[in-house]
């Protein structure tokens, strides 16, 4: 009996919702505009949230030897960095390695290769690249390797400088994309809301003059004691009808839209394939729309009916 209730129930829904033809439409429309939304909001702030990260994995300090350093003193050196909490790693490029990285990153630069070879001993520094486990512990860091630091005199006394800690250039490019990301989530969570108001809005008029058309069909159930659930559920179920609709809508345009837009954004945010993110993170975008489609279509038709379908 249940089941033949609740399938006659959602028949009458899809009824509903062909009868009301163009209002359907409309209220489909604007739920597929409020949800494309929401799943914009979730991509973007991927690729946001991977912009910075990937800017602060680049944020770190070279930190450069005398060029008459002893090994044993560089090796001392390197593990008393490596036992300071901020630091997430250290990696060593002797004057060698240094020279090779400089006549690649210039092999082009056929006059300043030229050049180097004139000096004839390398002219180039040993370094340690040191990278921090969050970018606000860079200058810790520095102090600590600082003449003035906790580290030894015999252990400061090889460096010849330190590379980036006087630049707060990197801190503050990932202060002004953290700002960004927070700007653009508050705004786009306004934004949301404005248009599940909206899309709910319309959705409840439309649920409103279905129950209007319908009158006469309610008023001959009413008299023939049909039960309040199979009166209401159709009404119900046209509402959660437009959910789905409008979530499959919106799933089904962000696939070509991602692939239109997965090359300029890999090249634009510097690795995030939007395409990708969203075929990797597919179940959850479905769930996520068609979710909030159902509950947004549910509510405002449930709402409609406790209004205008008094029993």
């Amino acid at each position: 009996m249940f089941f033949l209730t609740t399938k006659r129930i959602w028949k009458s829904g899809f009824v509903n919702f062909w009868r009301n033809g163009v209002v359907s439409l409309s209220a489909v429309l604007v739920m597929v505009i409020a949800l494309f939304m929401i799943g914009s909001t979730i991509l973007l702030s991927a690729a946001l949230h991977d912009g910075l990260t990937q800017l602060k994995e680049k944020v770190d300090i070279n930190i450069y030897f005398t060029a008459d350093a002893q090994e044993s003193d560089i090796q001392a050196f390197i593990k008393s960095t490596q036992t300071l909490p901020e630091v997430a790693s250290v990696e060593y490029v002797n004057r060698d390695q240094a020279k090779e990285e400089f006549m690649k990153r210039h092999q082009d630069d056929q006059l300043l290769l030229q050049a180097l070879d004139e000096v004839g001993d390398n002219p180039l520094l040993a370094y340690v690249n040191v990278k921090a486990h969050d970018p606000s512990q860079y200058k810790l860091i520095c102090d600590q390797v600082s003449p003035s630091g906790d580290l030894s005199p015999a252990k400061v006394s090889i460096i010849q400088n330190t590379g980036g800690c006087s630049e707060e250039r990197n801190q503050l490019a990932i202060e002004r994309l953290s700002l960004v990301i927070a700007g653009f989530q508050k705004f786009g969570l306004a934004v949301i809301v404005i248009l599940i108001l909206i899309a709910a809005l319309i959705t409840f008029n439309t649920i409103r003059l279905a129950i209007y058309d319908a009158r006469e069909e309610i008023a001959v159930m009413r008299l023939v004691g049909a039960d309040n659930r199979y009166i209401r559920g159709p009404f119900i179920a046209e509402g959660i009808l437009y959910g789905i609709i409008a979530g499959i809508i919106t799933i089904v345009l962000f696939y070509p839209l991602t692939l239109w837009v997965k090359s300029s954004t890999a090249a634009f945010w510097g690795g995030i394939n939007l395409f990708s993110y969203y075929l990797s993170n597919f179940l959850e975008m479905v769930l996520v729309i068609l979710g909030a489609g159902i509950v947004l279509g549910a509510v405002a038709s449930y709402l409609a009916v406790r209004r205008y379908l008094r029993m």
